[in-house]
């Protein structure tokens, strides 16, 4: 295919792994010039005001997750998708897309399902060590699949499988840490970053609350700690009763959310972090020494299992949410402080599972298509 006048379809949504790897790749071809790109997901969900920033047409389809459980929810749903289908099969026949691009998950769903009834070529990705339900199911009717993970091949019926890793930004290869800290008004010292996903972690919150202040002014790091949006409030709030003078504290940047985490990832050593792949796939571009609390109740129990493949590469530390208290992380946090050779160990590991040409890898794949 070539890959000038070419239109198309972008889909992905709900979360941060579904979404940012979905627009690396439409920057990308939108930066070719000449290439006319279509966003469809979710109205709802974060994807909305992101793509919409982006300048990118939006076309919207209501749709949520698959309800796990037999029942009324799950036939409502049924319904539901089933017009998502419709409404995407719609602006497939209007818009004609020469090739459809989708990051998996349920808001990619109903526009990969159209394309398979209209025969539209499209290619999957996926992020996670286990490829979703829609990847796992819509993957034989690919043109081709890219996945982050080498061991998701396993569970993918489709000879052109591709290993690119995730689409990531390009700074992440060319930001110094030197200038990432300046930019954040940091200093040049320890760093560590805090992070619960697009969405925010309650139990990484309420543990880094407690031990704030102890890593600032008895360890005299810098901490940057990234709360979700929806935890900020309460977040706040008790920081307030436990250090109020946090505000003051250069040491210190707390925010609900940062539009340029590339900055963030480049400016620290250590980090603690929630194990979706997008996370993983920055953090290790950035070469951080970090700490992976999986998310016990992702689908398919996929943020355990990309923890698990980080922890047999010697590239970060695995712990449980359930084991999460501030005096666990303080251990687990010291102990990379003090030991240095571990540190830059992680460190050195993560960097060697790095792959900066995703982005690059997966439009290859879309102008492959005949």
């Amino acid at each position: 295919m070539k890959s000038e006048n070419t239109k198309y379809f972008v889909t992905g949504g709900g979360t941060g792994g579904h979404i940012y790897p979905a627009v690396a790749v439409a920057d990308y071809l939108n930066g070719e010039g000449g290439n006319t790109i279509y966003y469809i997901g979710n109205p709802d969900n974060l994807e909305f005001d992101i793509v919409i920033k982006k300048g990118y047409d939006f076309l919207p389809v209501n749709i949520s997750g698959m309800p796990r459980k037999l029942g009324v929810e799950l036939i409502g749903w049924g319904i539901r998708l089933s017009f998502a289908v419709i409404k995407s099969a719609f602006y497939i026949i209007k818009y004609k897309p020469d090739v459809i691009f989708g990051t998996g998950g349920y808001v990619s769903a109903p526009v990969l399902i159209a394309a398979k009834i209209l025969k539209v070529p499209f290619v999957l990705h996926d992020c996670d060590a286990k490829p979703g339900l829609v990847t796992r199911k819509l993957a034989p009717y690919a043109s081709s699949v890219s996945l982050a993970f080498e061991c998701a091949q396993n569970y993918i019926d489709n000879e052109n499988c591709f290993i690119n890793g995730n689409p990531i930004r390009t700074t992440f290869k060319t930001l110094s840490k030197e200038i990432a800290r300046k930019d954040l008004g940091l200093t040049d010292k320890l760093t560590l970053c805090i992070m619960g996903g697009s969405q925010g972690a309650k139990s990484i919150n309420t543990a880094v609350v407690g031990i704030l202040k102890t890593l600032s002014k008895d360890y005299d790091i810098q901490v940057i700690f990234q709360t979700g949006k929806k935890n900020f409030d309460k977040v706040v709030e008790h920081l307030k009763m436990l250090y109020p003078e946090y505000e003051a504290d250069k040491n210190i940047i707390v925010k609900p959310y940062f539009e340029d985490m590339v900055s963030v990832l480049k400016a620290s050593d250590i980090a603690v972090s929630r194990a979706g792949s997008l996370s993983i796939s920055e953090l290790c571009a950035s070469g951080i020494a970090s700490i992976y609390i999986p998310y016990p109740h992702a689908a398919a129990d996929h943020q355990r299992k990309n923890a698990r493949y980080i922890e047999e590469n010697s590239a970060g530390i695995y712990l449980e949410d359930a084991e999460v208290t501030s005096q666990k992380l303080l251990d687990l946090i010291n102990e990379l402080i003090k030991n240095k050779d571990m540190l830059e160990k992680l460190q050195t590991n993560s960097l060697k599972l790095a792959k900066y040409d995703g982005v690059n890898r997966i439009v290859k794949q879309l102008r492959d298509i005949n």
